[in-house]
């Protein structure tokens, strides 16, 4: 199976956002697009037979450090390459512009992507803890 990746728009990226059922706080376009605002980001969309799979959107914090800020792939194409091919571009597209670490946070409900994080040497850097155990924010890093 070939993925296609493509440079997408905030807009696109919300429409495919607002579809994935493991978010329950939702990010408005307008709260999307004023994150992105005045810095550098990279928004990347993959695709299946010309329709969103999956998406990835970051951006950077310092001049050394990118944040893997919203992610996720439609659950009928999970398990099938897209979210690896989305994190590979993801990297390769911050160390090309000098960034020397991606960080990311997650919540410790979503065992699938920790798992997949740890598994692509992100190691853990902090915990906050929540009132409930699996809605601490897990916190990962890894160096390019």
């Amino acid at each position: 199976m070939t993925v296609f990746l493509r440079t997408a728009s905030a807009k696109e990226i919300h429409l495919l956002y607002a579809q994935l059922p493991e978010f329950d706080t939702r990010h408005t376009l307008l709260e999307i697009e004023m994150r992105l605002q005045n810095q550098p980001h990279h928004l990347l969309m993959a695709e299946a037979d010309g329709r969103p799979a999956g998406f990835i959107a970051g951006y950077a914090l310092d001049s050394m450090l990118f944040c893997s800020w919203l992610g996720g792939v439609s659950p009928e194409y999970r398990r099938r390459g897209y979210a690896s091919a989305l994190w590979t571009a993801q990297e390769e597209w911050a160390r090309a512009r000098g960034y020397s670490k991606i960080t990311v946070k997650t919540r410790n409900r979503f065992k699938g992507m920790l798992l997949f994080l740890i598994t692509n040497h992100y190691r853990l850097t902090r915990v906050d803890a929540q009132d409930a155990e699996e809605e601490n924010l897990v916190w990962l890093a890894k160096s390019l």
